[in-house]
């Protein structure tokens, strides 16, 4: 199986197995690469709709002349706990943001979100986040102020005083039913809209079947939300062998 970074060929191999609607394990076989690799390429390019040969290969190219600049500074980077590939969590972190901002997040919402999650602890502190991400404290504190506003992380004070933003077991979950909640009150007022244009009438059948829609979206969402919260408590078993514990995040 080849190694190395995706040629300019393979990647309009890409983009061709894409227009075609082909899986990604699909090209993957076609181009004798991993699965992971064709998905990661894909999904920090703009996505199966947005995903450009030329675009991504000079992208690549940038990302790649960045780090290059970047070497003296992330020689001192510690190894990465439980033995991961340095670069693998990278470009899994790009991947991630990616697929966050192509969802709705805002892009340093997303990229917040991201190093939250992508932590051992699930909580950083805002110098912690200002050091991983290389931007402004103000940056992190609009994002912050985002993603608590959508119930997407919580805040608390750590031993020393310091506000730690966290990524726990049932912040999903609540993300859900603030959703869930949130097209409930569309169901609401598509069917005052409703009243107002006339049952029967072409506009008002056309918002009734709007919250027929959505009501049954919203309950399904809630339902199934309810169903699988205990999957978010669900601990993974332990090993046996024993991986060697990681420095936890300070």
């Amino acid at each position: 199986m080849p190694g190395g970074r995706l040629t300019q060929q393979e990647r309009q191999q890409i983009a061709l197995g894409l227009a075609d609607g082909l899986a990604y394990a699909e090209i993957a076989r076609r181009l004798d690469r991993p699965t992971s690799t064709i998905t990661r390429e894909v999904m920090r390019n703009g996505g199966p709709a947005g995903y450009r040969a030329d675009l991504a290969h000079r992208a690549t190219e940038h990302r790649a002349h960045r780090r290059r600049q970047t070497a003296p500074r992330d020689s001192t980077t510690p190894a990465q706990p439980y033995g991961r590939d340095a670069g693998a969590v990278r470009e899994y972190e790009e991947v991630f943001t990616t697929v966050l901002i192509q969802s709705g997040t805002p892009k340093m919402m997303a990229r917040v979100m991201a190093c939250i999650c992508l932590s051992d602890t699930g909580s950083v502190t805002a110098s912690e986040l200002v050091q991983r991400l290389q931007v402004s404290p103000a940056s992190v504190s609009k994002a912050v102020a985002f993603l608590d506003e959508q119930g997407m992380i919580r805040r608390e004070r750590d031993e020393r005083r310091r506000e730690r933003y966290i990524v726990d077991d049932d912040i999903w979950y609540q993300s859900m039913m603030a959703s869930a909640r949130s097209t409930a009150q569309l169901v609401e007022t598509a069917r005052q809209g409703v009243d107002i244009f006339g049952p029967g009438t072409p506009a008002g059948t056309r918002l009734e079947n709007i919250a027929r829609f959505l009501d049954f979206v919203s309950e399904s969402i809630t339902r199934a939300a309810e169903q699988a919260r205990e999957v978010l408590h669900t601990k993974p078993e332990s090993t046996s062998g024993g991986a060697a514990e990681p420095s936890s995040d300070r």
